[in-house]
């Protein structure tokens, strides 16, 4: 069954809506931002803050924020790179060598982007449905006359209906950075990952399918092209600090990132990077 795509207007940003079957998807031009994925009609697999900010220049708080070319503040540019807050163009529902037919976003350097950082590039993200599925790939372009290395993510937000009862299952191998207490290197932990307190860790190197564990349900996040995973929840202090999330918001979701962070990716001229996140359940 094909993806149909329709526009529509959340506090005033233009986006489009994707259907295939009962499954929809909603995505902001403004960030290439997926707000919302629905397997089926009532259905909400991602988490959207209630006080997220639309707005020009500004990140949106959930969905699955696209982070590049720099994760975090690990290099001289803005927090997680300015992909994320700039306007995207939808190019239309086009077949993708990953998953078959998928929505497509193109983002191209400009004088803004080379007052941040030099180098010319695309950046295109696809968007596709599937009977209790979402796939979502990163692909970037080397559009300059150099190499250039970049670092980046999905920031995806899961929605969770009880935090106490989350588990995360596929990493207890792999020993890990942990940010929440400065980048200090931790070694495996041999156990699932459970959400008790501000958590914020680096992955390297992960497994390429794991499996996130809600009460009776269970959501299957596969990854290809990114090489590590971010595990997040900024715990009950810190998110009622933060103005786009606020007291109590932790408990609804935990972010699982397909990510490439501890060893940045170079591009030759021409050549194209891919990485792509799949949610299953």
């Amino acid at each position: 069954m094909p993806i149909t795509a329709e526009s529509f207007e959340r506090q005033g940003q233009p986006c489009m809506r994707l259907h295939q079957g009962e499954a929809s998807a909603e995505v902001s031009l403004h960030g290439a931002h997926v707000l919302s994925w629905k397997p089926a009609p009532a259905r909400e697999r991602l988490y959207l803050s209630p006080n997220a900010r639309h707005a020009p220049g500004s990140a949106i708080r959930g969905g699955i924020p696209v982070v590049f070319p720099q994760f975090g503040g690990r290099g001289p540019l803005v927090k997680h790179g300015f992909a994320r807050v700039l306007e995207w163009r939808f190019t239309g529902v086009h077949a993708v060598a990953a998953d078959g037919e998928a929505a497509v976003f193109e983002l191209d350097d400009s004088e803004h982007t080379h007052s941040q950082w030099p180098f010319r590039f695309r950046a295109r993200l696809n968007v596709a449905l599937a009977p209790g599925a979402l796939s979502v790939g990163l692909e970037i372009l080397n559009a300059d006359q150099t190499p250039f290395a970049f670092t980046a993510a999905l920031h995806t937000y899961l929605r969770v209906a009880r935090l106490s009862e989350v588990a995360l299952d596929g990493l207890e191998a792999t020993p890990f950075e942990d940010s929440a207490r400065h980048g200090a290197p931790m070694p495996a932990s041999n156990a699932p990952i459970h959400f008790d307190g501000e958590l914020d860790r680096i992955y390297p190197g992960t497994p390429r399918s794991l499996r996130l564990r809600d009460g009776d349900t269970a959501l299957r996040i596969e990854a290809e092209g990114f090489r590590d995973t971010v595990v997040w929840n900024p715990g009950a202090t810190l998110a009622a600090s933060m103005g786009d999330l606020g007291a109590g918001e932790h408990l609804r979701f935990v972010c699982v990132e397909a990510a490439t962070v501890a060893e940045p990716v170079t591009l030759d001229p021409g050549e194209t990077w891919l990485g792509v996140q799949r949610l299953r359940g």
